[in-house]
């Protein structure tokens, strides 16, 4: 039976040791875990030369020998051993893992297991001390009982919301098929996801397990914490083997092949599990975090969580009534800006005040608490003398600089305000006026548009909105006409800040594109069904714009030259956002789809793209030109140098011994 080893072939495998040892450094140096694609193979990783106990020990079980000793044939070192190398089954005590000089010794702490598989996979922690050559995909194993389970349970991790790969991400299996395993007991058999978020979980026995990833933020090797990321599979996994025929290329050099061998080997499944990660939403207990009064005018409350209500606030040596503006920068009610509007209620060192706002109680209860605080100004606001002294020295320092026949200057402050107006304009575009204080009053007579006909300008209508997310922005919207030029005037003084300050004038001169300057994306798109939204996004993977998909359709117009993406999501519940999954309801995060290819526009031109969401596999799907999670360096390198050797053909990627 495959993966099986009896105790008399242990014998014989102990007694042909060193025959096997020169066999597999011959295989290792042919085998290959890449893709054909020629070139020279000039460097070697470390080879394993000998061990203790031997490679596929059984019986293995003396308490007093819980160290491991793997020798190989040149000094190595470990690199990132506490994050890559793994255990099967998990160790709860971590185990010492160390290097000396050409042997690597594990010292496990936990008690071995008796009639079990032990499996320590070192991804590509080992590398050679001078060139840092990493051999990858090295394992070992050995066997408390009297057999070998050599099954092999591969994947990929994906994260939900974007399909990036997951990296370092524990992937365990349960022999126990309970929903509750995953919340109460450790793995029983667990690999580790690499840089491509690709894993596999060797020492599988027969049997049907379920599946988990955890980013395990308490090592304990169960999902025990709202904030670990965790997945899980919906199918059960039974582990399989079979016989296959893989063909290595040896190649005389980059253009030219010397032979072909067909070998044979054992190709185990699954190796092509897929699970999408994600973080559930948790629900944090409401409380006031902290209280600040970083300048003598404005103060802030800091919530735990967003509630649904302001809260209640009332000054013990001050009126609050009508006293100050009320700012959520975030546009949520968990942190509050309260811009104090009284000057003679601002100049006090200490405001004193009683807050009323819910709280989460010991039941999770929302109940009404009373705090009493005391808010001291870390800036104070600078006294009539102090503001002389200050003008009398800028004017010293104005007068020196000053040419003697220069007109005498007139300093005067205005109001900062910075005034979105690209030279070229969007047709869609708006433009906005941003300001460090609340407004009190704007003068819109004295605030222009204008639209160049001719030689003459004349005044367009327009409208001046304050932002709904922000209080201190405001923004101009007019009907643009293609081609156009326009000019926005603000005249002196038209503006004034809640601190009395008013605004010096600015002129912004601009013109709005041409239809001939913009392309369109049209996507017809098949696979899916239900509500779903198409979200466009820039070469840095991030979201432009997102429209419905209307009857298979999602079409983007006038659009600037340059390169785009884009994601589908099935809004399962039509919110109109994409949604995170929840393990206790058995809900897995809402369906995501890239688009697999980074679409290039030119001006002027429409580019009609069919989209079936299904053609390719999730883990296919993103361009790596849009992925934030790049396979490791030094992956890409040995890709490269083993360019001359074929796939291996099995989906557990590396080496076991």
């Amino acid at each position: 039976m495959f993966g099986k080893k009896s105790h008399s072939a242990k014998k014989g495998w102990a007694r042909r040791l060193p025959g096997v040892a020169v066999v597999a450094a011959v295989l290792y140096s042919c085998a290959s875990v890449g893709r054909i694609e020629g070139g020279p193979y000039d460097e070697t990783p470390p080879r394993f030369v000998q061990s203790t106990p031997v490679p596929g020990a059984l019986n293995y079980n003396n308490e007093r020998r819980k160290r491991i000793t793997i020798e190989f044939d040149e000094y190595i070192v470990l690199e990132g051993a506490n994050e890559k190398v793994v255990i099967s089954p998990p160790q709860i005590q971590q185990p010492e893992i160390k290097t000396n000089g050409k042997k690597v010794v594990i010292t496990l702490q936990d008690s071995l297991k008796p009639n079990t598989t032990y499996t320590i996979d070192f991804s590509d922690a080992i590398q050679d001390n001078n060139e840092g050559n990493p051999l990858y995909g090295f394992a070992f194993t050995f066997s408390t009982g009297s057999q070998i389970d050599s099954m092999v349970v591969a994947g990929t991790v994906l994260n939900a919301a974007d399909l990036e790969p997951v990296k370092g991400m524990l992937v365990g299996l349960h022999a126990n098929l309970e929903d509750s395993a995953f919340t109460s007991l450790p793995f029983d058999r667990v690999g580790r996801t690499d840089s491509r978020g690709q894993f596999s979980i060797r020492g599988v026995a027969p049997g049907k397990y379920r599946i988990y990833g955890l980013q395990d933020a308490d090592q304990n090797y169960y999902f025990s914490q709202a904030v670990e990321q965790l997945a899980f599979g919906d199918s059960l996994i039974i582990p399989s083997m079979e016989p296959a025929v893989r063909q290595d290329t040896f190649w005389i050099d980059s253009l030219t092949i010397d032979t072909i061998v067909e070998r044979g080997y054992t190709h185990f499944m699954p190796d092509d599990v897929l699970l999408r990660a994600f973080k559930e939403q948790t629900t944090c207990a409401q409380r006031l975090a902290r209280s600040e009064r970083p300048k003598y005018n404005e103060f802030f409350f800091y919530f735990t969580a967003p509630a649904d209500t302001l809260p209640t606030l009332k000054g013990l040596n001050f009126d609050e009534r009508d006293a100050f503006i009320i700012e959520k920068p975030t546009g949520r009610i968990d942190t509050l800006h309260y811009w104090i509007k009284d000057s003679l209620l601002y100049v006090q060192d200490t405001l004193q005040m009683s807050l009323t706002y819910l709280y989460t109680d010991t039941l999770q209860r929302l109940v009404p608490r009373t705090d009493t605080l005391r808010l001291v100004s870390k800036v104070k606001p600078k006294t009539a003398e102090e503001k002389a002294k200050e003008r009398e020295e800028k004017e010293k320092q104005r007068k020196k600089r000053r040419k003697k026949d220069e007109p005498e200057p007139v300093y005067t402050e205005f109001l900062p305000m910075d005034v979105y107006a690209p030279g070229t304009m969007d047709i869609y575009d708006y433009l906005s006026l941003t300001f460090q204080e609340p407004v009190a009053r704007i003068d819109t007579a004295a605030i222009h548009l204008q639209q160049k006909v001719d030689t003459l300008w004349n005044d367009v209508p327009f409208e001046l909105l304050q932002d709904s997310a922000d209080l201190k922005v405001y923004n101009v919207f007019a009907d643009w006409e293609w081609g156009e030029s326009y000019a926005f005037s603000v005249d002196s003084t038209a503006i004034h800040g809640l601190y009395g300050l008013f605004t010096d004038k600015v002129k912004k001169e601009f013109k709005v594109k041409k239809p001939e300057e913009y392309g369109q994306i049209f996507f017809n798109v098949t696979g899916t069904t239900g509500p779903c939204f198409v979200e466009l996004l820039d070469g840095q993977d991030k979201v432009l714009r997102t429209v419905k998909l209307v009857d298979g359709k999602a079409d983007f117009y006038y659009l600037n030259p340059g390169k785009y993406g884009a994601r589908l999501v099935e809004d399962t519940n039509g919110n109109g956002v994409w949604d995170t999954g929840l393990y206790a309801g058995k809900r897995q995060p809402e369906q995501v789809y890239y688009y697999p290819q980074v679409l290039e526009l030119k001006a002027n031109f429409d580019l009609l793209q069919d989209w079936n969401v299904l053609q390719l596999p999730l883990d296919k799907q993103k361009p790596n030109e849009l992925k934030k999670q790049k396979p490791d360096e030094d992956k890409k390198k040995n890709r490269n140098r083993n360019s001359n050797r074929s796939s291996s053909g099995n989906s557990g990627r590396g080496y076991a011994y």
